[in-house]
């Protein structure tokens, strides 16, 4: 089970390339290093009373929990300046009151072993990509190859982002393929 930040905490709002997502930085670390959790809807959203509440209001679409920060994700026809502050002091008052974020206790999935290759992938997802995706708000991870194809999940702000296939093509499929020239012919997202 994961805490809440400290009584005293300052959030700060940063905007990320996709419009309709925005990132909320704690002064805490409110998820363990390196972990994300993803809620495209308020169904899988049922371990983590953060995300509820924020889907109670009728304009957000998604949440997003990772590190210091939690980005959510609004519908289309309503405008950052008439929420910002809602959600902005929503968030601040959940985590000052001490209530658990999420509740990660349960079976933990089995690991299967990796070739070289998918190793190889998954360190440079790590190193060079996930940084900046998180950067903007997002998160990337790691979750097929085969035949010359790399498959990942983009969640946070980079489900749904205008530029994501872009940066998913021009970017970080153009990696790989410079990296790993002889592994990696495309890369795609789920």
């Amino acid at each position: 089970m994961l805490k809440s930040a400290p009584k005293a905490l300052h959030i700060y709002l940063e905007s990320n390339p996709n419009p309709n997502s925005l990132k909320f930085v704690v002064n805490d670390m409110l998820v363990p290093e390196g972990m994300s959790f993803d809620f495209p809807s308020p169904a899988e959203a049922e371990n983590a009373p953060l995300a509820q509440e924020l889907f109670m209001y009728p304009f957000v679409e998604r949440v997003f929990y990772m590190s210091n920060f939690v980005t959510v994700t609004k519908k289309e026809d309503v405008e950052w300046i008439e929420i910002q502050e809602t959600l902005k002091n929503h968030i601040k008052t959940f985590l000052e009151s001490g209530k658990l974020i999420l509740d990660i206790n349960g079976p933990a999935a089995p690991e299967q072993e990796e070739t070289e290759t998918v190793k190889k992938i998954k360190t440079i997802l790590e190193e060079y990509i996930r940084p900046a995706v998180e950067q903007d708000g997002g998160a990337i991870t790691f979750h097929s190859y085969q035949d010359k194809k790399v498959t990942v999940a983009l969640q946070g702000s980079c489900s749904g982002c205008p530029s994501s296939t872009v940066t998913l093509k021009a970017g970080i499929e153009n990696l790989f393929k410079r990296m790993m020239p002889e592994e990696v012919e495309e890369v795609e997202a789920l």
